[in-house]
């Protein structure tokens, strides 16, 4: 009869007394009957079986028992099938393993008689898989991330202005028509030009790519994509773009071999332009909660840059100092840079947004794929309207209006102007303002304007200038910042133009 063969460490009571004397578990080793805890003797009228001994022995423990062992002998308890106990092997290892509140771990030569794998080398009875506190924090953080930035990307433009008049993303979004780019020659040609010309493309000559899809690479490519430019006009729905992909993340509907997404715009980095700092506090910055995040969590994290037309500083990549540490201080461009090149964490995403004339900034060989936002197509149109518009019968109206128009169907093609179109006709057509139906994008953007500074007077009711001096100013300054070549502007231009 062949004997079990001991697959644990081989410990004798001699050495390791001592060591087993301080382990919660009850893993016995023994060599002799001295060793049993304690022994039963069945011939002195000892009434209870073997069976409810065991299970009582079992219920009183709160840790899981591990037997290794050399000889029959060395079973806790010790079974003696002599004496009319005609329970099998197999039957009573079940019995042992379902009155026990923590798995039981049993050393013997079949593989079948491990559940799961254990670890005995370091006297570990409890499963690594079942029982990893650091692996159950980490994912408890990752839960908390999701949640607070679920929050932050949920509404239009992450504001919510109050309960009644918040406007949540997944309501109203409409799928944009996505396409592979070109990453030729950029075409500095005047935006409207652009949209009207992409406009008229047949849809059915480019295959559209779905936003959630941009890393995967494609059946004929064999390299994986690490780095994505998207480029699109003002207005096409980039952001838009950027914020469904990260809400669906949060969600846990795509992309959830994604450990974390770090999204950082290009507008809010310009205000850091004076600062030196190391990647990691730059994170902090953005999100406190980025503090609990370690390094080897990074390395497999998306960092989404949006608007890189916004940005104000010129990105050199060919003579900018090399940075490899995440905690090593530089300015914010050389951080960038270093990331996009693959000197900062080599195996984490990229995505860079870009209006089209501003995308030539990145050097095509940092590129693995780039894509175009197109905008909507005429059905999308349509959706977007059925969407945004509650009363079925007016969104129809307004869809009717638009398509009497060619210049402002046309304009359609870009979303935010479907969100002007749709603010200003709601309030038109719905009666709630009286008034000339626009008909052209010069009344379009007039009556958009004159609503903004009604909301503007309203909120703020302190308000000394007339609506015609704020808006004279307003189109002062934008020239001027656009004769700079700047987009946008912020506080400081308003008080060095003031």
């Amino acid at each position: 009869m062949h004997r079990p063969v001991l697959t644990t460490v081989n410990v004798t009571l001699s050495s390791k007394k001592g060591e087993l004397q301080r382990r919660h578990s009850d893993c016995v080793s023994m060599k002799s009957d001295m060793s049993l805890d304690p022994p039963w003797n069945f011939r002195n009228g000892d009434s209870l079986s073997v069976h409810s001994k065991f299970k009582r022995k079992r219920s009183d423990s709160s840790e899981p028992s591990c037997v290794s062992m050399k000889s029959d002998m060395s079973i806790d308890p010790p079974w003696n099938f002599g004496n009319g106990d005609f329970l099998s092997v197999h039957s009573k290892l079940k019995i042992k393993r379902s009155d026990s509140p923590e798995p039981s771990c049993v050393s013997m030569k079949s593989d079948m008689s491990m559940d799961p794998s254990w670890n005995f080398g370091n006297g570990d009875c409890l499963s690594v898989h079942r029982c990893n506190p650091e692996s159950a924090v980490v994912d408890e953080f990752q839960k908390r991330y999701k949640f607070n930035l679920k929050k932050k990307f949920q509404c239009i433009n992450g504001v919510i202005v109050n309960q009644d008049n918040r406007m949540l993303l997944n309501e109203i979004y409409t799928e944009l028509y996505i396409t592979e780019g070109d990453s030729g020659d950029i075409n500095k040609e005047h935006e409207v030009r652009l949209i009207e010309a992409a406009s008229k493309r047949k849809t059915l000559e480019e295959p559209p790519i779905k936003c959630n899809d941009i890393f995967k690479s494609f059946p004929e490519e064999d390299k994986p994509i690490r780095t994505v430019l998207t480029k699109g006009v003002a207005g096409i729905g980039k952001t838009i773009s950027v914020q469904k992909f990260i809400l669906d993340w949060t969600e846990g509907e795509a992309n959830q071999d994604i450990p974390f997404i770090f999204p950082l715009s290009f507008r809010e980095l310009n205000l850091m332009k004076d600062q030196k700092l190391s990647l990691v506090k730059l994170l902090h910055v953005f999100s406190s909660e980025t503090k609990e995040i370690e390094k080897s969590r990074m390395e497999k994290a998306l960092f989404i840059f949006d608007g890189l037309d916004e940005y104000r500083f010129p990105l050199d990549f060919q003579n900018t100092e090399t940075v490899c540490d995440v905690t090593e201080s530089a300015s914010v461009h050389v951080l960038l840079i270093n990331l996009i090149i693959g000197n900062l964490l080599p195996s984490a995403l990229i995505w860079i947004t870009s209006r089209p004339a501003a995308a030539d900034q990145i050097p095509s060989q940092c590129v693995h794929r780039v894509t175009e936002v197109r905008g909507f197509s005429d059905p999308q149109k349509e959706e977007y309207f059925r969407k945004r518009i509650s009363d079925q019968n007016l969104a129809s109206n307004i869809i009717t209006h638009l398509k009497s128009l060619r210049s402002l169907y046309i304009m359609c093609h870009i979303p935010v102007f479907c969100w002007i179109s749709a603010s200003v006709l709601e309030r038109m057509l719905g009666e709630s303002e009286s008034g000339e139906i626009p008909k052209t994008l010069t009344q379009m953007y007039t009556h958009f304007l004159i609503i903004q500074t009604n909301i503007i007077r309203e909120k703020y009711l302190k308000m000394q200038e007339s609506d015609e001096e704020m808006i004279l100013k307003l189109g002062r300054l934008a020239f001027q910042q656009l004769m700079k070549g700047n987009l946008i502007f912020y506080e400081e231009d308003l008080r060095e133009w003031h």
